[in-house]
């Protein structure tokens, strides 16, 4: 029978590379082979969720450990993600490498059946539930290791064309500092709540544009600087921070509150100086950080956009009309920062970071309260004083430094006329 896993086509396969990893343990084989034929489909899944959790504890633990041999090989490679399931990944482990997401041949090959009662085994039976239910979860895992901190994963489990699929993003064991950052020191005290002890601060960014490392970076500078109450809110927790002069609430959805909306609710009565939300992607949850913000606190919280001005337009643009000119409004009055980045390839190998940087002076505030949002561009270009660069101003500085090429800079550039500009 073929290592580690065997096809459920009983096609036959390419000679496969030495083996990084040991055989796919022998329960899997067992449950795959037993398969009834006709089953397909999420009845095929369902079935093979009875199996899996019908399973003795050494059977699953064995399991299991198939699984953390992935993720050892991830940590080796340095690899900032791993994907496997479902037809689309070609029985293969694809890793994504300084940007690049590519299959591991010397991982070996794996039929559909193998990779889903992998990721199954992964998922408590309520978790299972919620993922039939929503088509979708997102969970943490951790990763033991021995004599040091567990190594964490963000995971986000899927149908894939009616099969199940994994990605697993490494979250880092190890903080960055604020100032290794590169903000303006007029930003950074911003940032800082003993400086500025309201507000609502933005992290924004496409997936893997490192959002979660600045967001810790400025949880952690906080947690050294002053004595107070963090309240973190995400889906799912990512990097848990020691309590050090702040104590460190770390509250995840579906785990330890329901909603975020139930999470940023009953914060108020926890007594926080700073709530971090870990995305504000609906109207609900957009609408309960303005609250809290609004009450007084300093609130901190991410989103998938790639500049200033698309953050601002992209909140009131989740509101229907009549009701944007009074979002317009509340967020004019509680924003105090948007940090949008993006992750570029370096010369010589790696990734730097490229950012922009909004902080909302009374010019910022009156152009959000006007809906005149397309003017804060300019004001961005203008406000170097307060710490303020556009993406393109930053993108030329690496280029000056020569830490990436002018391509790259234009290829990831917002507005490519303006950094032409520049590099001229």
């Amino acid at each position: 029978m073929p290592q580690p896993g065997q096809s459920d086509d009983r096609q036959p396969r390419a000679k496969a590379s030495p083996l990084l990893i040991p055989p796919l343990p022998e329960v899997c084989r067992n449950i795959v082979d037993a398969i009834p034929y006709s089953i397909r489909g999420e009845d095929r899944i369902r079935y093979l969720v009875e199996q899996v959790h019908n399973l003795p504890d050494k059977a699953r633990t064995s399991l299991r450990m198939h699984v953390e041999h992935f993720l050892r090989r991830m940590i080796t490679m340095g690899a900032s993600d791993i994907d496997f399931g479902g037809h689309a990944s070609n029985r293969r482990i694809w890793f994504r490498v300084n940007g690049d997401k590519k299959p591991d041949e010397g991982m070996g090959s794996y039929s559909v059946d193998d990779t889903t009662v992998l990721i199954l085994n992964l998922l408590t039976e309520n978790q299972v539930r919620n993922l039939i239910d929503d088509r979708s979860i997102d969970i943490s895992y951790h990763l033991p290791e021995q004599g040091q901190r567990d190594r964490r994963f963000r995971s986000t489990v899927y149908f894939d064309y009616e099969q199940i699929a994994l990605n697993m993003r490494a979250i880092a064991d190890e903080i960055r500092e604020l100032r290794s950052l590169g903000f303006h020191p007029a930003i950074e005290r911003g940032l800082m709540f003993r400086h500025e002890r309201d507000g609502l601060t933005l992290v924004t960014g496409v997936t893997g544009s490192g959002k979660s490392t600045t967001l810790d970076a400025i949880v952690d500078a906080n947690n050294r600087d002053f004595s107070g109450h963090i309240v973190i809110i995400a889906k799912p927790i990512e990097f848990l921070h020691e309590s050090k002069r702040c104590i460190i609430r770390h509250r995840e959805v579906g785990a330890d509150v329901l909603t975020f909306k139930d999470g940023i609710i009953q914060s108020l009565r926890q007594d926080p100086d700073i709530v971090v939300i870990g995305e504000i992607r609906d109207p609900t949850t957009i609408s309960s950080a303005i609250e809290i913000t609004d009450s007084g606190h300093k609130v901190f919280s991410t989103l998938h956009t790639s500049s200033a001005v698309e953050s601002i337009a992209r909140i009131i643009g989740e509101y229907p009309p009549y009701e944007q000119e009074r979002i317009r409004n509340r967020l004019a009055d509680v924003l105090r920062c948007v940090v949008s980045q993006k992750l570029l390839p370096k010369i010589g190998g790696g990734r730097v970071l490229a950012k922009e940087v909004l902080w909302v002076t009374s010019s910022v505030r009156a152009a959000i309260k006007n809906d005149n949002v397309s003017e804060i561009y300019q004001m961005i270009w203008e406000g170097s004083a307060e710490g303020q660069v556009t993406l393109e101003q930053d993108l030329a500085r690496l280029v000056h430094e020569n830490k990436i090429s002018v391509d790259t800079a234009i290829d990831f550039a917002n507005v490519k006329r303006r950094l032409q500009q520049l590099l001229r």
